[in-house]
Order: C-alpha cells, then structure tokens, then sequence
C-alpha cells in the first residue's frame, strides 16, 4: 500500500527559501514519501521531478495561484505532466474577488471551465477553502455554492480541516457532505489554548471520528499543514506523521487506505 500522507511543503517555507533541496532531503528523513507543492523552489520542472525522485519523494498535487490557473493553464497543464502530478488546487482567493454571491459564481464557472481543460489533459482540479468561504451569502455559505456550481468531475474539493473549524462549523459534517469529491483533505490541528495552530493529535478535533469518516468519504492523500510553527517544523511535522500513521494502524483488519 502507498502510504496516503504527504506533506504541504508551505508548513517549511522559511527552510525551503534558505535551502530547497537540502529541505526535501529532511523530508525524506523523516519518512514522508509524498509532497504537495506550493512553489518549485527556483528549479524547472524536469529539475524539480530529478530532485523528488532521487529523493523517493512523490509531488502529487500543487497548489497554483488563481492568476495562473486564469491566465497560464497550458503552461500549468504540463508542468504538471513533468512533475507527476495528479492534482492542481486553487488555494486562495484575492479579496476582490471574494465580495459577492455574484463573485463566487464567476469563480465557478471560470473553475469549472479550468477543470473541463486539466481533466481533457489528465489531471484534476480541486479548490482549497480557508475560513472565509464559510460566510453566509443568502441561504447559503460561499463554499457550497462555490462547490454546488461546479461539477464533481471538474472541481474536486481539497477540504482544510482547521479552516472549517475556525469558522465555526463541523469537520465531519464537511468531509460526509462532499463524500465522493473529496481525494485531497488538508490535515491540521487547532490549539485548545489559544486556537492556533498545532500539529495533528495534539489539539482539539476528534481524529478518529475525523479519519474513519475519511476513510469511507474516499480521501485518498491526508496531506500535512502546519502554517505556523513554534518550534522546528521539521519536528512539527515528523510529529504529525506519527500520528497519523499510528492511527492508521488501527484500521489494519479494515479496507486499505488512499491508493
């Protein structure tokens, strides 16, 4: 079985500007075999696909800036073949165009057309929510419809389990409600204290309800993110994949993992 974690390498920003491939290489270390991309650290592609398999490391999805995805898709499209990835995520949206019920259905149909074109090239799209796609627009929040307009096989959700937190709703209803669209599920923990950001187990959600309803919603990559890091991140997220992997366990006389 492929291990189905990864790791969102934004959680290492500050250590991949100092030292991108030096940074991978801990990575690895520490036993990731998997990475989510949020920039390519000033290598091409075909470098960056070099330096990940020398590693044993799999890039399966990045995270590419609206613009891009708007404006530069053929460019994405086979950066993406040369890296290997499975997945492009829109991870953020600029406030202005976030304001209104009107903005958030341009969105989707731009989405929906972005992911027609990457599922025609192989690859499938998803959208990354934070907290504010969880404002109320009418009878409704922003994300379902953001996610209503679209269509399942042109915009897989990637569903970020702090965020919906902090905006004050269920994890698990989210995950149970977008069941079957939902491949890529950002994992994060939340602070009891202060709500901040802490690595997974050793905060407030409930990982085993959160995990097996997972499993049965069909997620296939449980992809690590710690955006702030109060000690070394390296150890944050090394702490974060035992976890996981110690609750995964627990499943072993159940239906595999992820793919």
């Amino acid at each position: 079985m492929v291990d189905p974690i990864a790791v969102q390498l934004y959680t290492l920003r500050n250590l991949l500007e100092r030292d991108f491939v030096g940074t991978l290489q801990r990575v690895a270390a520490v036993g990731y075999r998997a990475v989510e991309l949020y920039s390519y650290g000033g290598l091409s592609p075909q470098d960056l696909r070099k330096r990940l398999d020398d590693l044993g490391l799999r890039a399966v999805s990045a995270h590419v800036l609206l613009a891009r995805l708007e404006q530069d898709l053929g460019n994405v499209l086979e950066e993406a073949h040369t890296i290997g990835l499975d997945y492009i995520v829109c991870p953020w949206l600029p406030p202005e165009r976030r304001r209104t019920p009107d903005d958030y259905d341009r969105l989707a149909d731009l989405l929906d057309r972005v992911g027609e074109t990457a599922a025609q090239a192989g690859v499938q799209l998803a959208y990354h929510n934070h907290d504010f796609e969880f404002a109320r627009l009418g009878e409704t929040v922003a994300l379902d419809r953001l996610l209503t307009r679209t269509r399942p096989d042109r915009v897989q959700a990637e569903l970020d389990l702090f965020w919906i937190h902090q905006a004050g709703c269920n994890p698990v209803d989210y995950i149970q409600r977008y069941a079957g669209r939902l491949h890529l599920l950002h994992v994060k923990d939340v602070h009891a204290s202060d709500g901040s950001f802490a690595e997974v187990g050793q905060g407030v959600l409930p990982w085993r309800e959160l995990l097996s309803t997972a499993r049965a919603a069909g997620v296939r990559w449980y992809i690590v993110e710690q955006d702030v890091c109060p000690r070394d991140p390296i150890a944050s997220i090394e702490a974060s994949l035992t976890f996981l992997r110690k609750q995964f366990s627990q499943f072993q006389d159940e239906h595999p993992i992820g793919t």
